[in-house]
């Protein structure tokens, strides 16, 4: 579904103040600990609901506790958001792990050692 030009403004807003508010002002140790970083943000036209697409660089167990961390920061969260952008409604805010930066990273490393092991088949036929 197509999206307006005032709903990409509000989740491009949106993304830079959650950002913000979770580099700056969240003290939970679960979420410090590991880079955390927002990608995306997809707000429901009448503004019910957010989803937040979010990375983060290490295991499984850090990504449940950070998971966890921002669902118990939700609440603080959303009424930040509010101070911060006018909007009618707050949306409510949906977290959810996006490993695209990993598994492209992934893919980037087998390419990496594909073109090495054919580079150095060529130079032993040479």
């Amino acid at each position: 579904m197509a999206k307006g030009s005032r709903m990409i403004r509000i989740n491009e807003e949106i993304k830079k103040e959650l950002s913000d508010i979770i580099r700056q002002d969240l003290k939970d140790p679960r979420i410090n600990q590991t880079m955390v970083s927002v990608l995306n943000v997809d707000t429901t036209n009448d503004l019910k609901y957010c989803k937040i697409y979010i990375s983060v660089m290490g295991n499984e167990e850090q990504k449940k506790g950070v998971i966890e961390g921002l669902k118990n920061a939700s609440g603080f969260i959303r009424r930040e958001i509010a101070r911060r952008i006018n909007l009618r409604n707050t949306p409510e805010l949906i977290f959810k792990i996006d490993d695209s930066i990993e598994y492209g990273i992934r893919l980037s490393k087998i390419i990496d050692d594909i073109k090495s092991n054919t580079e150095e088949e060529d130079e032993s036929n040479e």
